[in-house]
């Protein structure tokens, strides 16, 4: 669990590199991370489950609508918007504003009559509002510490998680998690392949360290990071798992601070604890006889908002 959290989060930097240093589009990246890691994740299901959903998904007129909404709405947009504030800003920012999605999706159940607020929320929004603050403005009240686009582009993700998350719950009652995430993928990828196909790159300007980058982002950072994942639920019951994965920003933020050199102020590692100890908050909030399965089930905000960014992967 720890070694998928660990490739989520260096994975994000590792892009961030590609962006930076090779002038790697954000649009060709994300084509091509994944067409190839959805590809790869029905390889997965394929050969370990019941090959029958594969196919299976698509028969059903509503449960294929659902996965089309679900892979552009959802997955093409989270993969987008995340990758869009890394490349203007960092991997660390970008990270922890897309963990914000737990508390959106917080406020819309509460403002949805689905929920009722408890003073674990009120902990919970006030120490994610308390840890952006000084995570964008480094405790100044003048101006921002982050490019404006960044921000941006990092609130949206977190809003296109909550989307991401919610909408999800009907398709994974009925089909394994590899083959709608992979499929979101694959789809995701077919969309964005009109705005920048995949074949459209000059390969040969790429360096071996370039190429380097690239397969761990896609193989370790996407594909692997999602499977080692999957298995670890197997073994760890999910307040284990989302504590292990708050390694995931950590990762994110020591990667970007000191093998980039980005710089990162007093006020930002206190804004970036306060939302580190939000994931605790929402992890210790879980039944320890939680499961993926009782995760479809939840009714409290905290219970589904604590499995956000675990349950279906990033």
């Amino acid at each position: 669990m720890a070694t998928g959290a660990l490739f989520w989060g260096i994975g994000g930097t590792v892009s961030k590199r590609l962006f930076q240093e090779f002038e790697i589009g954000v649009d060709w990246l994300v084509t091509t991370r994944l067409l190839i890691a959805g590809f790869l994740l029905l390889a997965v299901h394929f050969f370990r489950n019941d090959r029958s959903q594969i196919i299976g998904v698509w028969k059903t007129r509503r449960i294929a609508i659902q996965l089309i909404i679900f892979g552009l709405l959802g997955m093409l947009a989270v993969q987008y918007t995340y990758m869009a504030s890394i490349k203007h800003g960092n991997a660390a920012v970008a990270t922890l504003l897309q963990y914000l999605a737990p508390v959106m999706i917080i406020v819309y159940l509460i403002f949805r009559k689905q929920a009722v607020l408890t003073r674990r929320d009120l902990l919970t929004v006030s120490l994610a509002l308390v840890g952006c603050f000084f995570l964008l403005t480094n405790g100044s009240i003048t101006q921002l510490s982050v490019p404006t686009p960044a921000i941006i582009w990092g609130v949206l993700s977190g809003v296109a998680l909550a989307f991401y998350t919610l909408y999800a719950i009907p398709l994974l009652k009925q089909y394994d998690s590899l083959v709608i995430v992979g499929w979101a993928m694959i789809i995701g990828s077919f969309a964005l392949s009109f705005v920048h196909p995949p074949w459209q790159m000059d390969f040969t300007s790429l360096t071996v360290e370039a190429y380097l980058y690239l397969v761990f982002v896609i193989i370790f950072g996407t594909m692997i990071a999602f499977w080692f994942y999957i298995e670890s639920l197997q073994s760890l019951v999910a307040k284990e798992s989302s504590l292990l994965g708050s390694t995931e920003p950590l990762a994110a933020v020591f990667t970007t601070v000191f093998w980039l050199i980005e710089p990162f102020g007093t006020f930002q590692w206190f804004g970036t604890t306060c939302i580190i100890l939000m994931i605790f908050v929402l992890a210790l909030n879980k039944d320890s006889s939680s499961s993926t399965n009782k995760f479809l089930k939840m009714k409290s905000p905290l219970e589904l908002a604590s499995f956000t960014k675990r349950a279906l992967f990033l």
